[in-house]
């Protein structure tokens, strides 16, 4: 990672698409938004015309050879994050890459070792991380107020939008593994996924991965761009306590509930559970995120999420890939402790 002196971050965006446009704006609005860069020129003008003073580049190399770049946030398509990154590592410049961070995780592992070995950052985009509703939840794990826990499950459903270059396990899923493996702290043992596929040859519109830990918990990841309505919802289930995040929802977006089970007369007897908002910051999870590249690139410091934790989540989707492939056979994992810094 980047040690020295504090430095003010000069950024390039590489990739202006769909959320490549979201980078430009909240590096533009936090004053670190040097240059952009995309491979279509109509696209590049496009965004470009929105953003006069900013400086647009024509090829990738000419991002690269620009002394004044210091960091470069790629948000170009996934197949190319791992070659993109990997230039730009080495000419020196820190790096945040969207997630996936790569296709596999030795293409993952690969980026690493050239940050490593360059004295650079490699940050991964794993935006919830970052949203202020699985701080506090993680907040309630590690302060007791669940107990332990036993069942996580996530849901991440939609009617589009419909990918041809990658299902919908590795387009939607690096987002809850990549909370899973947070609220956890744990690497899976073991995996099995199903799916369904219904538009194309050999893409999946439909996954449900099961994941199992070393310390018995468990979880699973139901993702889905054949959906009538959107749905983004955590469940995390204590021994004391379970609570509920709805992103989906336009209020008390994370509610707390009781566990009440007790036995009585031969039988559990369940008293329904009443829910409690869970207040949390109003940030814009991206903002923080971008904030956090930026105060990463000034101070070397190590980024929350550093691309160890993109390699962990490359590591969890080929498990799944391959359950998927095998319709469902198990797949055991080592049972490794997750990376990320602070778990």
């Amino acid at each position: 990672m980047s040690v020295g002196a504090s430095k003010l971050a000069s950024i390039c965006v590489v990739g202006c698409g769909h959320w490549g446009k979201n980078l430009v704006r909240n590096f533009n609005n936090l004053g670190r938004l040097a240059g952009i860069f995309d491979a279509d020129p109509a696209r590049l003008a496009e965004v470009g015309a929105s953003y006069p003073d900013v400086r647009r580049f024509d090829t990738f190399d000419q991002v690269l050879d620009d002394a004044s770049i210091n960091a470069v946030a790629i948000a170009a398509p996934a197949e190319m994050h791992a070659r993109l990154a990997v230039q730009a590592l080495k000419a020196g410049k820190d790096v945040f890459v969207e997630k996936p961070l790569a296709l596999t995780p030795e293409d993952g592992q690969l980026m690493v070792d050239t940050a490593e070995s360059h004295h650079r950052q490699l940050m991964v985009g794993h935006l919830l991380i970052y949203h202020p509703a699985i701080t506090a939840i993680r907040k309630l794990i590690t302060d007791g107020s669940l107990g332990r826990l036993e069942y996580l499950y996530s849901n991440r459903l939609s009617m589009g939008k419909i990918r041809r270059e990658e299902n919908a396990l590795w387009s939607f899923a690096p987002h809850d593994i990549s909370v899973l493996l947070l609220l956890t702290g744990q690497m899976p043992i073991q995996i099995t996924a199903v799916g369904g596929t219904y538009l194309q040859p050999n893409i999946a519109d439909v996954t449900l991965s099961n994941l199992l830990f070393e310390n018995g918990t468990r979880a699973h990841i139901f993702v889905s761009w054949l959906h009538p309505h959107k749905e983004q919802r955590l469940v995390v289930i204590g021994s004391k306590k379970m609570v509920v995040f709805e992103d989906s929802r336009a209020t008390d977006k994370v509610m707390i509930y009781d566990k009440d089970i007790a036995w009585r007369n031969g039988q559990y007897e369940v008293t329904q559970p009443k829910g409690t908002p869970v207040p949390f910051d109003a940030d814009e999870p991206l903002q923080l995120e971008c904030k956090e590249f930026i105060e990463c690139v000034e101070t070397g410091r190590r980024a929350r999420t550093p691309g160890e934790d993109g390699v962990d989540v490359l590591r969890v989707l080929q498990a799944c890939q391959r359950s998927l492939e095998l319709n469902g056979s198990p797949v055991q994992m080592m049972p490794v402790m997750a990376m990320a810094a602070g778990r």
